[in-house]
């Protein structure tokens, strides 16, 4: 009796070891994400998770949305995912057809992009996910 209890307790000695190991991997960030209403916030963070987020949370007052994700995916990844829903973000602009397929009440105002702010924001390291590594060398570029 007294090793089935040795080998329960060590059972769960190794779980809990193993779920902190698991949190301790994951990541945190924050950023932008263009959208309105409640549909576009289920639709921000429905991407979000489907392209490797644990956690998703966009807020519809500040437009920001804060991710969790393992060292399986990026936030790269998810931003593009959140761009081919159609929402434009820090780190990807969504296409004009994934843009129009939005529900009327979830087209938000598109703001262009000039070559300054892409500059900008490869300075600032706190943004540096705007520069994707397909367009590093034209973003981050000085003229």
């Amino acid at each position: 009796m007294k090793t089935l209890q040795l080998f329960l307790l060590a059972c769960l000695f190794t779980i809990v070891s193993n779920n902190e190991a698991l949190a301790q991997s994951k990541k945190t960030e924050t950023f932008d994400v263009a959208g309105n209403c409640g549909m576009c916030k289920s639709n921000i963070e429905k991407a979000a998770k489907s392209a490797g987020a644990s956690y998703a949370a966009w807020d519809v007052d500040s437009k920001k949305l804060t991710i969790k994700f393992a060292n399986n995916t990026s936030a790269a990844k998810i931003q593009e995912k959140i761009a081919e829903a159609g929402y434009d973000n820090a780190g990807a602009k969504a296409s004009d057809e994934s843009y129009n397929k939005l529900h009327g009440c979830c087209q938000y105002e598109r703001k262009a992009v000039s070559a300054n702010k892409k500059m900008d924001c490869c300075s600032n390291p706190a943004e540096q996910a705007c520069c994707k590594e397909s367009q590093a060398k034209d973003c981050c570029k000085k003229s």
